[in-house]
């Protein structure tokens, strides 16, 4: 299975977009970043599946160009009118050639989901490696309307009980992907969580 980042040079905000190519071709979320399905182009003539972390602007803006240029089916958590498949807690689908658990995890937001594999987890939003907040180990914000610090770190503790020993690659919604001791990244995450401390201070 080959992970191609889309949206690395990206001059407007948007979440990382990853293209997972292989027996199931599956782009995680679709970001904001216009001409993303031009992207998806330059590396298949097929997509079949878009699998949505959560539904912020940032993760979903391009959705409709992405699944208007390609055939696919969409898995969300929350209800969207372009849904195909609803994802619950502790389900399994494929991700390029790897099969991975949807592992429930809001805070952040209330329908995010992570997707755990045994060797590679798409953690969305919830826990990220640098994202110009924390250089090694960071979350989610929780600051906004809706929100929940407490419920954020329930969700990373959640993740890591279920994270196989065999991950090394984490592809998260913001900052660098994280190719090594992921379970580390999330403990150190996890840490920073509980401390309380505003993930950005005034």
């Amino acid at each position: 299975m080959t992970v191609h980042g889309l949206t690395s040079d990206a001059e407007t905000f948007t979440c990382n977009v990853f293209l997972a190519t292989g027996e199931t071709t599956t782009l995680v979320d679709a970001g904001a970043m216009p001409g993303i399905e031009e992207r998806v182009a330059e590396h298949t003539e097929e997509l079949d599946r878009v699998v949505l972390t959560h539904q912020h602007g940032d993760h979903v803006e391009e959705l409709d160009g992405v699944l208007d240029a390609f055939d696919a089916d969409l898995y969300a958590y929350a209800e969207h009118p372009r849904r195909t498949h609803a994802l619950s807690d502790g389900d399994v689908l494929a991700i390029g050639d790897e099969e991975f658990e949807a592992v429930y995890s809001p805070g952040h937001a209330a329908d995010h989901l992570a997707f755990v594999g045994e060797t590679t987890i798409y953690s969305g939003d919830v826990v990220v490696h640098d994202d110009g907040a924390f250089d090694y180990g960071s979350f989610g914000r929780t600051d906004m309307p809706g929100q929940s610090r407490e419920r954020l770190i329930e969700s990373i503790a959640t993740i890591l009980e279920r994270l196989p020993d065999g991950v090394e690659h984490m592809y998260p919604g913001h900052g660098d992907e994280f190719h090594g001791d992921v379970r580390d990244v999330i403990e150190t995450a996890l840490d920073r969580a509980e401390r309380r401390e505003p993930k950005y201070p005034e």
